[in-house]
């Protein structure tokens, strides 16, 4: 079972337009894809508990979406819910967001996302006539769909979410944010353009893999997430004090549940950016090392 963390009081803003102020920590609902219900039902408990009021999950995040079901019969209307479509094509997207919608029982979604649209050729299906985002907006128009968003991963994320915000009016983008990958200065720049555009059109930020360590080297045993994370509670404060001393971020959490109460004990509380000395010293202490590289270590 997650840890205990007293007194919380955690930040909140307004998620871009939507209406909606959400708690700047959102609840990666990845966790709960591999465990049993009883300990998905504590997570939750504890998650509810801490206050935070976004939760996001995906069709493809395992049992993440059934996990929620019997949490969500009773608290559905205390949480911003989104979830995710790998689906490129119209029919296909329309049918796993149906099947979302039974797997959790609800009767809409607060936001739907495009998972992970980062390649060209997939991008071109997603825009075209009968493709995602056409069905994506239509079933916003019915209701069963609040907004849509878009995710992804990746150094080229940041350019083309800002191609998919030049073809549609998405409600938020997703994509990784971390010293380590910040200090490269072509990914920091398309960040720092992706951020003016949400900026001037209202659009929310997530970020993600906020506390990885690396890509993990032992390939044989099983993880809880698919990055190797950080694990001392004081570089894990650091690294998210990092993300969220910016005011426009919101961070999603990782999906190895045992470090949620690290995450949000850092996150509940003083919330000044560490400095680049500071950072720097976790790199090397740590060992990080970068995600993405733009070639080999691009795709996941």
């Amino acid at each position: 079972m997650v840890g205990v963390v007293p007194s919380v009081s955690l930040p909140t803003s307004p998620f871009g337009s939507t209406g909606h102020d959400s708690t700047r920590v959102i609840f990666g609902a990845a966790a709960l894809g591999g465990m049993s219900q009883d300990r998905a039902d504590a997570t939750l408990a504890q998650v509810h508990d801490w206050g935070i009021n976004h939760i996001d999950t995906a069709a493809s995040y395992g049992a993440s979406e059934d996990r929620l079901r019997p949490w969500l019969a009773e608290h559905r209307h205390d949480v911003f819910l989104a979830t995710k479509t790998g689906e490129r094509n119209g029919i296909d997207a329309r049918a796993e967001l149906e099947r979302s919608l039974e797997r959790m029982q609800v009767e809409y979604v607060d936001l739907i996302q495009l998972h992970n649209l980062v390649e060209p050729d997939e991008f071109d299906t997603a825009f075209a006539p009968g493709g995602v985002v056409e069905a994506l907006a239509a079933a916003r128009d019915e209701g069963l769909v609040r907004h849509v968003g878009v995710t992804g991963h990746g150094l080229r994320i940041p350019g083309m979410h800002l191609r998919s915000l030049e073809r549609f009016d998405f409600a938020s983008v997703l994509f990784p944010v971390n010293f380590i990958l910040l200090d490269n200065p072509a990914y920091r720049a398309d960040v720092e353009q992706l951020l003016a555009v949400c900026a001037d059109r209202g659009v929310a930020v997530q970020t993600i893999k906020s506390i990885a360590r690396g890509r993990w080297t032992d390939a044989l045993t099983a993880h809880f997430s698919w990055y190797d994370p950080l694990t001392d509670p004081a570089a894990i404060g650091r690294a998210v004090r990092f993300v969220l001393s910016n005011p426009q971020m919101f961070l999603n959490t990782t999906s190895d549940a045992r470090l949620l109460p690290l995450v949000v004990e850092a996150a509940n509380g003083d919330l000044t950016r560490p400095t680049d000395d500071e950072m720097r010293g976790d790199v090397l202490a740590e060992g990080i090392t970068p995600l993405f590289d733009g070639a080999a270590l691009e795709r996941i």
